[in-house]
């Protein structure tokens, strides 16, 4: 598409929101002028996909929160025996195929360092199935971070996860899309803490949105906003994730009335919260005018090798990629909740939080 071909040329950071100052015109490419695309379109947002530029207009049906693979890095590099990327492929390819028949047109991958990273891996997914993917940077940790960062300071790794937004990923062309943050029941170490700072400050530096990982039982959605605001994150641009794993309304209002966005995003996951839960949530929020905030999303991981072969399939059988389309939008649909509420946890609000609306 012409967007794509301009992006490839004037590619400097993962949104771009064309300004006369900053428009140049391509050498002997008359056809790709860019002055006279931005007069023509006056402000357009574009979005690192792993296969280039994606016009936020064009994210469609977007899943917020799923993983094509998640894995343990260590492991794998030391036995790498153990894995099998030809059935990983397949049954992601599977998973998103099946999304994508129910309308799926964009799906946000937050798998960043420390779950198993791999860019072509994800890149090699969304060609196969003709998807928008978004990857993201970042590090996941609930304590501790490699001596490696922990001697070094937070602009350091800040300046890392701009190098994957800005130049590419593990030595590849290909860019983030996003940034991703975790804090689970051990709270705020040190070292999850730094990461939370270098996340916001890599955010300042590129206009690119986040993500975290949350754990609402210990209130971490709250004390992850206390750390990105205090930093300068727009607010408009914090996507505070994994907030439907409770339905405690006064700390789900608390994170809302500060601007950020949340994710209701482990649809099929029942250990914390049941679906029944989720929804009713999700339609008590919808209710009170929140639903231009909310995802809806299940958190999937298409392979993980965290468990044992099998026990995810037996606790979780509901949990897959298209679960909540194929059975919790009906269900909120039957419940009361609209047609327009649905467009904007599934469609409008991808673009607002990249944008930062």
């Amino acid at each position: 598409m012409l967007y794509n071909a301009i992006c490839i040329f004037y590619n400097r950071k993962s949104i771009y929101r064309n300004k006369p100052d900053e428009i140049k015109t391509v050498p002997n490419h008359p056809l790709f002028n860019l002055q006279v695309y931005y007069e023509r379109n006056h402000t357009m947002t574009f979005i690192n996909s792993v296969t280039g530029p994606v016009n936020a207009s064009e994210l469609g049906l977007t899943l917020i929160h799923e993983h094509m693979r998640v894995r343990s890095e260590s492991v794998h590099a030391q036995f790498p025996h153990l894995y099998d990327e030809k059935q990983e492929i397949a049954k992601a390819v599977e998973q998103v195929n099946r999304a994508k028949k129910l309308g799926v047109k964009t799906i946000c991958d937050p798998t960043v360092m420390e779950q198993g990273r791999d860019i072509c891996f994800i890149e090699k997914i969304a060609r196969e199935t003709d998807t928008q993917i978004i990857a993201a940077t970042g590090i996941y940790t609930y304590n501790y971070i490699p001596t490696h960062f922990q001697t070094r300071s937070i602009d350091y790794m800040a300046d890392l996860f701009v190098r994957d937004i800005e130049v590419g990923i593990q030595n590849t062309s290909i860019k983030a899309g996003f940034l991703k943050c975790a804090t689970d029941a051990p709270g705020v170490t040190a070292d999850v803490e730094k990461v939370m700072r270098a996340v916001a400050r890599a955010h300042k530096k590129t206009g690119v949105p986040i993500m975290t990982h949350s754990h609402p039982a210990s209130g971490t959605g709250l004390k992850q906003l206390d750390i990105l605001l205090e930093e300068g994150a727009n607010p408009n641009q914090i996507l505070i994730g994994h907030t439907g794993d409770t339905d405690n309304l006064e700390y789900i209002s608390n994170i809302l009335k500060q601007g950020a966005f949340i994710g209701m995003d482990r649809y099929g996951l029942t250990r914390e919260c049941s679906t029944e839960n989720r929804n009713n949530t999700v339609i008590e929020l919808a209710r009170q005018g929140y639903s231009n905030r909310m995802f809806l999303s299940q958190d999937y991981c298409c392979t993980m090798d965290w468990f044992p072969e099998g026990v995810i399939e037996e606790r979780f059988p509901k949990w897959s990629m298209s679960f909540v389309l194929e059975e919790v939008v009906p269900e909120l649909k039957r419940k009361g909740v609209t047609e327009q509420q649905i467009q904007h946890m599934l469609f409008d609000n991808a673009r607002c939080w990249f944008e930062g609306k």
